[in-house]
């Protein structure tokens, strides 16, 4: 298939060398017309993914119209911040082109809407269909073809599916199917912000029993969420949900963990550093829209909101897990 990425940051990057690598033909399109440049000429990207040569037979694009003029597939690949600009860019050449489907390798809410990418993608590329490939994938290991299993979902009909599916799957890389569009994206939105948990457990020195402890009734809280969203419970058992909190939660390349770690040791310094971040930090800004969203439902969310006091109003990361170790006793289910 011809496949066009928006979007060249490292999983973006990464996806481009794996689709080339199964025999697709690739348009990569960066955001900055100087990182396009820079790409074509050194086959390198070396802000984001450094060390990871782009395969001879990878275009790169410096203008959305003529990379779309014969797409097969459009894969989205910003931070979901940046969604809503590229998507107001790209829109109409996507809406005329021949693509069968676009799919979003993006992981966050929109803030202003606290939609999620599938449902601003719908709007602005109309009847086009829309998919979500999201799971436990550090960009770096898909690049170097280590073994890695993703989940496709969309409402596509389920021959379309299975085609997308062939296309994007390979020996290093298995991509399972699946139709909870919103599972997928919920999941793959609040393991970031739960994964930074995990990270507060490391920097605080809490052991191995709180991080389990953490974890295990983080995956019980995004599976109450997403159901009370519309998601099915057992997609969170699967890849894209306990499967990318696992990864995401313990990867020593986890942005998400790494920036739980910092705000234990510095909260103020390294929150007042995000700003100056050049990768994007998905958790930090999750937190704000997820507590919303879940305000807006009025669905209760301890470890959540806990998450979002120590990142947004100041709470001490000790106080906050005291908090969390002396509310009401109750069961477990």
């Amino acid at each position: 298939m011809n496949c066009v990425i928006f979007g060249a940051g490292g999983w973006g990057t990464a996806m481009a060398i794996h689709l080339a690598r199964q025999g697709q033909t690739v348009t990569l399109v960066p955001r900055r017309v100087e990182q396009a440049l820079a790409l074509a000429t050194s086959r390198e990207n070396a802000d984001y993914l450094p060390g990871r040569r782009l395969d001879d037979s990878i275009q790169i694009g410096l203008e959305p119209l003529p990379a779309l003029m014969d797409a097969d597939l459009v894969f989205l690949a910003c931070p979901s911040k940046g969604l809503p600009e590229l998507l107001a860019a790209i829109g109409p050449a996507v809406r005329d082109s021949g693509a069968k489907m676009a799919i979003s390798l993006c992981k966050g809410l929109d803030l202003a809407t606290l939609r999620r990418p599938s449902e601003l993608m719908a709007e602005a590329f109309g009847p086009l269909p829309v998919g979500a490939l999201s799971g436990p994938s550090n960009a770096d290991e898909v690049a170097a073809g280590l073994p890695t299993a993703l989940v496709l979902a969309a409402g596509a009909d389920a021959s379309l599916l299975k085609e997308v599916q062939a296309a994007v799957s390979g020996p290093t890389l298995r991509a399972y199917t699946s139709n909870d569009l919103v599972g997928v994206e919920i999941g793959g939105t609040l393991k970031n912000v739960y994964a930074l948990g995990a990270g507060l457990c490391d920097g605080l020195g809490l052991g191995s029993n709180a991080k389990a402890a953490l974890l295990t009734r983080s995956l019980q809280e995004m599976t109450r969420l997403g159901v009370a969203l519309g998601a099915r419970p057992e997609t969170f058992l699967g890849l894209g949900g306990v499967g990318d909190l696992m990864a995401t939660a313990h990867g020593a390349w986890s942005r998400n963990r790494a920036l739980g770690e910092q705000v234990a040791k510095d909260p103020r310094g390294t929150l007042a550093a995000l700003a100056h971040r050049k990768e994007a930090v998905e958790g930090h800004r999750a937190a704000e829209a997820l507590v919303q969203l879940a305000a807006r439902r009025a669905l209760d969310a301890p470890i959540l909101s806990c998450l979002h006091a120590i990142l947004y109003q100041g709470l001490d990361p000790r106080a906050g897990v005291v908090a969390l170790m002396t509310r009401d006793l109750r069961a477990e289910a």
